[in-house]
């Protein structure tokens, strides 16, 4: 098995994360060979390291199972026009490499990334322009044009969301197979006539191993960024941006700015980063803590502070988006307090729900009251094993008051918190670890190998 990636980065030293080193290695343990093109890396490196890769036409990883092809290309800043003017150079890279290169032309499936979103589209005129017509996987992270709706970037119904719907129509059509992250997004893309044969859904795994539970007396960033352990602690990781409605965070400090017993701690950056720091000075929200976002290996103890971890997002927009970040949270042995759209955060936060198979049929009503009936017929014995096994605690997104409520109230009951970290933690261990996730994307690739 020979597979192909087209992609705008490469390695661990930028916009990898933990589930493409963990896919890549679970690759490599299969013997498939993987052949990367990808511009020399620039985000996040000094000029020496720029440098020493600009000397570089390859490089092997995965004892020799992945060979990197890189191309020249410049930096990528923080100027959006150049940004998108590298993304669109890179797909002409790509398309000449998927096309006409040696290596490439040995490979029998490609695996491409949603990011950027004409990522997808350059893969399907590859795959018409080859004679072999190479299969496509189409690893779907992130729904465009829906997301850039979220971030403001685009306008429903705008010029701009216009074009991305055909871009994202084009390259659904053409994928042999589209990689979901959760039912929410496959519900999302069949009601775009996608379709479900088509559909696979992995939710992004969290290395169990890696994120585990850590107690106060043992997590050090108490001493190191002067955080109390006496009060009740609020904690989100992550992208400070408008997507993410960072904004019902701050307001909440804000609401209870005179409670002594509760302390907010945000861990990140973003565009709302200098905005958000000026709004605690201004309001002077000394309950409200501002710290750097931490590297992975630090995941578990950042969560490990608080009592309840945050994941939120702009009204509108959880259709379009599944925050693989709750898995880290729960991972962690935490509680989560979701500020979110309704659908299947809802459900599995609630504990009324296990990763189960889409039926479109049936909507979360239907399957809660198939789920009593069964209760009803077992007998009392099973009953008591059906009783839900909330994480967290769900409330709608853009809600305020009840964001504020839901805080004050497990304020007071910090035990219950606990029960929902270890309830947690068990829902990972019985659904989501890397060995259930990887094991799913090698068998997609070797369906879809086999039928193209």
């Amino acid at each position: 098995m020979k597979i192909l990636y087209l992609s705008p980065y490469y390695g661990s030293h930028v916009a990898s994360t933990h589930l493409s080193v963990n896919r890549n290695q679970r690759f490599a343990d299969e013997g498939f060979e993987m052949y990367t093109y990808a511009p020399t890396p620039s985000r996040g490196l000094s000029k020496e390291q720029k440098k020493e890769y600009r000397k570089k036409k390859a490089i092997e990883a995965y004892n020799g199972r992945q060979k990197v092809h890189l191309f020249r290309m410049y930096d990528e800043g923080k100027n959006p026009l150049l940004r998108a003017l590298r993304y669109f150079l890179c797909a002409i890279k790509h398309f000449n490499r998927g096309v006409f290169a040696k290596d490439a032309r040995l490979c029998n499936v490609m695996f491409i990334a949603s990011t950027p979103p004409i990522q997808g589209a350059m893969a399907a005129m590859v795959k018409k322009c080859r004679r072999d017509h190479i299969p496509f996987v189409y690893n779907l992270q992130d729904i465009f044009p829906d997301s850039l709706v979220g971030t403001g970037l685009a306008k429903k119904d705008g010029l701009l969301w216009k074009i991305g719907r055909r871009i994202e129509n084009f390259t659904y059509r053409n994928a042999d197979k589209i990689i979901v992250i959760s039912q929410d997004f496959k519900r999302n893309i069949m009601a775009k006539g996608v379709p479900e044969e088509k559909i696979e859904v992995i939710y992004n795994w969290v290395d169990e191993n890696a994120i585990t539970p850590v107690k106060d007396e043992e997590n050090e960033l108490f001493e190191e960024f002067g955080i109390s352990r006496d009060k009740f602690r609020v904690v989100y990781a992550g992208n400070l941006g408008n997507a993410q409605n960072i904004g019902i965070i701050v307001n909440a400090a804000r609401r209870l700015k005179d409670n002594k017993e509760i302390e907010f701690i945000i861990f990140g950056k973003g565009g709302l980063e200098d905005e958000i720091k000026a709004t605690k000075e201004k309001e002077q929200l000394d309950n409200l803590k501002i710290l750097p976002l931490q590297p992975y290996e630090r995941v578990a103890k950042v969560y490990g502070l608080g009592h309840v971890c945050i994941v939120a997002c702009k009204p509108g927009l959880g259709g379009a988006a599944m925050p693989s970040k709750t898995w880290s949270i729960m991972s962690s042995g935490r509680a989560v307090l979701a500020n979110f759209d309704e659908g299947e955060l809802k459900e599995i936060l609630d504990g009324g729900a296990a990763l189960r198979p889409f039926d479109p049929a049936q909507g979360p009503l239907q399957i809660q009251a198939q789920r009593s009936q069964q209760t009803q017929a077992q007998g009392p014995q099973q009953t008591q094993a059906q009783e839900p096994q909330p994480c967290g605690v769900f409330t709608k997104a853009g809600d305020l008051e009840g964001f504020v409520a839901a805080i004050e109230e497990l304020s007071q009951h910090p035990e219950r918190c606990a029960e929902m970290g270890r309830n947690g933690r068990q829902f990972i261990l019985e659904n989501l670890t890397r060995e259930v996730g990887t094991r799913k994307y090698v068998e997609v690739i070797k369906s879809v190998a086999i039928e193209g």
